[in-house]
């Protein structure tokens, strides 16, 4: 089993991975800084058990639309899904609302929205000028999700993570996925990276990039929390004496976003900075401050401001705006946004406000002034799916090619959708054509697009 010798932990931002980290336990000695890790030599044989056209690791919004237009095209494909469900953040990370414009992003979203109309999940249609957000039951849109892959006979391996990857002359043959069955094996012609954090493409080998470049720092995390409203007498503070630190003034409360979430209910959005969704401890880190944090706030809200809450649940996975990023045949970039620009090879169309907050405080601060966050509509080239040096990878969703500033408006589900509709279309293409996606007319994927209802138009 040869893996590439190129060093793929490399990235072209400095490495946040340390910032917050979990204080090193008083039984073990921390490694010198600047001290190589000691390493291990590990082989093992695998079964083939999967064979695809498509093989799509991550099943977020960018991954689902992404099987679902490859299926479309005729094209066998298996979705490879770490948790129970599909979704990734709108599921699993709790985050129940579509921001930018939910309508002309394609066939495989628009599928996604009739769905969650037939069950009266969704929000009503209106123009993304004219709302902030369109508010979804997220439980719901995890049985959606599910059944409308099934119907395009989409493979699925929910409870399986992506381990590894087998490339050799920048072609990926089969990548090494794990779930209660062990090790396998999944071999498949084209592969589309839509983990977020470009697992695929850094264990092949592929160049990646992160966070701001002065210091590494990704767009902050935020944590979804739910609570229901009960009677006053039910609603006592939970939070034990001696137990974390109490917010007691609003002043010191980090930003803090209630939404709707049903009759006698509200979901909270807490924001958790300084943590690298790309690194194990880091993110382990981000999630035990997330819960500690969440404890604190809610004490405010029920000790403080009186509020009838009591903690029903916490998405059991902490949303992740930015993680590691391909470095593509083309970097969309901030000035691109802000001009409106246009690409020939366009297949996604973006219109979300710049929503950079600040990655190093947890107050409602932002990188970029207020009246500088509006962008006019933009398009989003293939080109920035197509990772660099890779004959056989497509990355889709907050994982494509992009500067920090730039994905903080093109990383919504709406804008993930369509690049993963193109992703798929693109993939199915050149597995029927036996060719490599950079070698296809891009002309025709996006013919193909706009057939399925994308409007790319600015």
């Amino acid at each position: 089993m040869k893996r590439s010798r190129r060093d793929f932990f490399k990235t072209t931002g400095m490495c946040a991975a340390a910032i917050a980290a979990p204080a090193v336990a008083a039984h073990e000695k921390p490694p010198t800084p600047g001290t190589p890790a000691p390493e291990v030599r590990w082989s093992r044989k695998v079964p083939v058990r999967y064979e695809a056209d498509v093989a799509v690791v991550g099943g977020g919004i960018a991954g689902v639309c992404a099987a679902l237009a490859a299926a479309k095209s005729g094209a066998r494909v298996i979705l490879v899904e770490r948790f129970a469900v599909c979704g990734g953040n709108a599921t699993v990370g709790g985050v129940g609302a579509f921001c930018g414009e939910t309508a002309g992003q394609g066939e495989a979203f628009d599928t996604i929205i009739a769905g969650l109309e037939t069950w009266k999940a969704i929000a009503p249609y209106e123009p993304y000028e004219q709302r902030g957000a369109r508010v979804f039951n997220h439980e719901i849109l995890a049985i959606v999700l599910q059944e409308i892959l099934l119907s395009r006979n989409v493979k699925l391996l929910l409870h399986t993570g992506f381990v590894d990857a087998l490339e050799q002359g920048g072609r990926v043959s089969e990548c090494i996925v794990c779930g209660p069955s062990g090790p396998e094996a999944l071999r498949a012609r084209q592969f589309i990276d839509c983990s977020g954090e470009a697992m695929l493409v850094r264990m092949a080998g592929f160049e990646v990039m992160k966070g701001r470049p002065e210091d590494g720092y990704q767009l902050p995390m935020s944590l979804m929390y739910f609570v229901r409203h009960v009677a006053e007498e039910d609603a006592q503070p939970q939070l034990p004496d001696g137990w974390f630190d109490p917010v007691r003034t609003k002043e010191d409360l980090p930003m803090t976003s209630i939404w709707p979430n049903g009759p006698r209910a509200n979901a909270l959005k807490l924001k958790v900075p300084m943590f690298d969704a790309s690194d194990t401890e880091s993110l382990t880190a981000a999630e035990i401050r997330a819960r500690r944090r969440m404890m604190e706030v809610l004490d405010y809200f029920q000790r403080i401001e009186k509020k009838p809450w009591l903690l029903d649940h916490c998405s059991p996975r902490i949303g992740i705006r930015e993680g590691c990023r391909i470095v593509g045949d083309y970097v969309l970039k901030l000035e691109d946004l802000r001009a409106g620009r246009t690409f020939d090879d366009a297949i996604a169309r973006g219109v979300f406000y710049l929503d950079g907050h600040k990655p190093d405080d947890e107050k409602r601060t932002y990188i970029i002034p207020e009246d500088q966050r509006r962008v006019p509509p933009y398009q989003i080239p293939f080109r920035s799916l197509l990772t660099r040096g890779a004959k056989n990878i497509l990355a889709a969703g907050r994982c494509f090619s992009a500067d920090q500033l730039a994905l903080s408006s093109a990383r919504v589900m709406t804008t993930c959708a369509m690049m993963g509709q193109a992703a798929g279309v693109a993939a199915a293409m050149a597995a029927e054509a036996g060719c490599d996606p950079r070698e296809l007319d891009y002309g025709n994927i996006r013919t193909t697009v706009t057939g399925r209802g994308a409007k790319l138009d600015v």
